[in-house]
């Protein structure tokens, strides 16, 4: 099969990779369309290496159509199907827990299993097993499919922070993440919605989901600004969707008394930051992070997507070919486009 083969950081190679080998229960999946993920492009940079392999497949955001299965399955050829890619153990003290994210021997589709920038993905039978993967609705498209693990992790970390009805929410970035943040906090009843983005396209694509207010931080005092929006109380939950260790302490800045603030964005390995601590003391904020998604998280927003609560149409911008994987990822990594999708045509 053709496949876009990770060597090492910097090093990604369009060729001919071997098929998937496949034992009992697992899948095999014709890939029809897969996302470019910000932590793709932070894998190729050599920013993000747990998990990694090399040579490797990356690709994590996907959906695909069943080509062959081996030994008894609950899946058959020809349908459509969309997978969370993360594989929890399942009996570990996390997972036990309900923190299967947080699960130390978690396996990952596009990490520790061969992902889908490629022609052909085997799905483990681990993953089948444990319901990681679902029949597509007819009125979900291939492309939204690939949208739903995304949502789905801005999802978990909206539930970390108990984000909930009447609500004020700043989102500092309204790149694919921040964006989905919107939609997803308009859905859930905030009562205002601001958005800081430095790009004026993205601002535009942040009102068109559903802000109330966006806000240019190169222009202006963004923490005057959020204020001003708010009665003068800061918001009552703020999400970092940029993974700069300086939002952090912005963000903290700009949370209301008894606010709470989401680091949700990942961040390289050995970066640090300043934090008020000041402030989170004496104005009881609470600060959490939120790492990527669990099973059920999936499950609910593929829910929210087939049953039309959240539109994800338009978020895709830009769509290529396999072979023209060079030039999607630097489509993704320059910011020009929204969401960037592999297609098959």
């Amino acid at each position: 099969m053709k496949a876009a083969i990770l060597h090492a950081p910097n090093q990604m190679q369009f060729a001919t990779a071997a098929d998937p080998v496949m034992q009992s229960g697992d899948l095999v999946l014709r890939v029809k369309a897969a996302t470019i993920c910000g932590t793709d492009i932070r894998v190729l940079r050599g920013r993000k290496t747990a998990g990694i392999r090399y040579p490797s497949i990356i690709g994590h955001e996907f959906s695909g159509e069943v080509v062959a299965t081996a030994g008894p399955s609950p899946f058959r050829a020809g349908q459509r199907v969309g997978v969370c890619p993360a594989i929890p153990c399942g009996h570990c003290p996390q997972c036990l827990r309900g923190r299967e994210n947080l699960c130390p021997d978690l396996q990952a589709i596009g990490y520790e299993i061969d992902g889908a920038f490629a022609e052909y993905i085997r799905i483990p039978a681990r993953a089948v097993e444990l319901g990681n993967v679902h029949l597509l609705p007819d009125a979900v498209s291939h492309e939204t499919a690939a949208l739903v693990e995304p949502l789905a992790c801005v999802l978990n970390g909206q539930n970390k922070v108990a984000l909930r009805q009447g609500d004020s929410v700043a989102i500092l970035g309204a790149g694919p993440i921040g964006t989905l943040h919107v939609k997803l906090a308009r859905l859930r009843g905030a009562a205002r919605v601001i958005v800081s983005e430095p790009n004026a396209a993205r601002r535009a694509a942040a009102l068109e989901a559903g802000a109330d207010v966006v806000i240019d931080p190169m222009a202006g005092d963004l923490r005057a600004a959020v204020r001003a929006e708010t009665r003068q109380q800061g918001a009552d939950v703020v999400i970092c969707a940029i993974g700069i260790p300086a939002l952090a302490a912005q963000a903290v800045g700009l949370a209301a008394k008894g606010g709470r603030v989401s680091l949700f964005a990942g961040f390289s390995k050995g970066e640090t930051g300043t934090l008020d601590v000041n402030a989170i003391h004496y104005e009881e904020l609470r600060l959490t992070g939120a790492f990527g998604l669990s099973r059920s998280d999936y499950a609910d927003a593929l829910a929210m997507v087939a049953d039309g609560r959240i539109d994800l149409a338009g978020m895709v911008t830009h769509r290529y070919g396999l072979d023209q994987m060079e030039a999607a990822l630097a489509m993704a990594e320059g910011g020009g486009a929204m969401k960037v999708a592999i297609a098959d045509d």
